[in-house]
């Protein structure tokens, strides 16, 4: 039986290494073979121009400009987005009846978390569609909440000064819900014991948040914090269905979506795409390493 266990794990193991390797670990390789080529994607001819294209991207004010908005995008959708998910699951965990508020929760908790979980199971060109339909000038449903109280709505999309923050709202909206449950369940987790004794010592819902909750659960918000950065360096497909080729004056344009229209744009350039993929890359796996060492700390036990 002992003898027959490894060949058992390898038989396993191999064909679905083998597997990705050839369709994750292959594309990525050959990403960065073809970044040193001025490939156009449906030619047969790709010259050796080495750091030419990335040399070009130093140069590229439209890539600098989605650069810009991808870290406003890194700045805000992870705080704001694990602001509200801890705020909403501490009401729904420990915002219960008065006298035994911060140890039990709402009434109705389950419910509410299925509401907020609701945007996890539409697809992301769904909430893009609905967000879009929302923002419309005429017909939206923001622009008709606001003509009921006699004010005129601006063109949410068509602004330039208003379309990036239109989508950032939607990033946050889609993602919400699902750190609400998570959030929610690590609290649960919690002895109540320790929620008993901050209440006897006088401790507000804040100060129990900030100085309880919060720590205990500081390895799940790392981990939702590392989730959240990198959907805030893609933003691809929000932008790209709500603004089209980032909206206005390329407002809300992403490096997501400057990759994707340089690939298949009217140019079609394959070798400068792949070397925008290359930084993005990188630039993905430094804001992943920074966001671990940043947020480090002795973690609490509890029992």
């Amino acid at each position: 039986m002992k003898h027959g266990r490894y060949p058992l794990i390898v038989t396993f193991l191999v064909p679905p290494l083998l597997l990705y390797a050839l369709f994750v670990l292959s594309p990525y390789l050959q990403a960065f073979q073809i970044s040193t080529t001025d490939w156009l994607g449906y030619t047969t001819s790709a010259d050796f121009v080495g750091a030419e294209n990335f040399a070009a991207l130093l140069r590229d004010d439209y890539v600098w400009n989605a650069l810009k908005n991808n870290a406003i995008l890194l700045a805000v959708v992870p705080v704001v987005t694990i602001g509200f998910g801890l705020f909403f699951a501490t009401m729904l965990n420990m915002g219960g009846r008065k006298g035994r508020a911060g140890v039990v929760g709402v009434r109705g908790s389950g419910l509410y978390r299925t509401v907020y979980f609701f945007p996890q199971v539409l697809s992301v060109v769904i909430i893009a569609i609905i967000w879009k339909e929302a923002y419309h000038p005429n017909y939206g449903l923001i622009n008709g909440a606001l003509r009921a109280v006699g004010i005129a709505g601006p063109a949410w999309l068509g602004d330039p000064d208003t379309v990036f923050w239109c989508v950032l709202v939607a990033m946050v909206w889609s993602n919400v819900g699902f750190y609400v449950v998570l959030f929610g369940a690590a609290m649960q987790a919690i002895p109540r014991d320790i929620y008993e004794a901050a209440m006897l010592d006088g401790a507000t819902r804040w100060v129990t948040l900030v100085r309880v909750t919060v720590p205990l659960l500081w390895d799940t918000v790392q981990v939702a914090w590392i989730y959240l950065a990198i959907f805030a360096l893609d933003g691809f497909i929000l932008v790209q269905q709500m603004t089209l080729n980032g909206g206005p004056n390329f407002a809300a344009d992403v490096i997501g979506l400057r990759m994707y229209d340089t690939a298949f744009g009217s140019e079609t350039k394959f070798g400068y795409a792949s070397a925008i993929g290359v930084v993005m890359f990188f630039l993905t796996l430094s804001v992943a390493v920074l966001a671990l060492r940043a947020a480090r700390r002795d973690r609490i036990e509890y029992s």
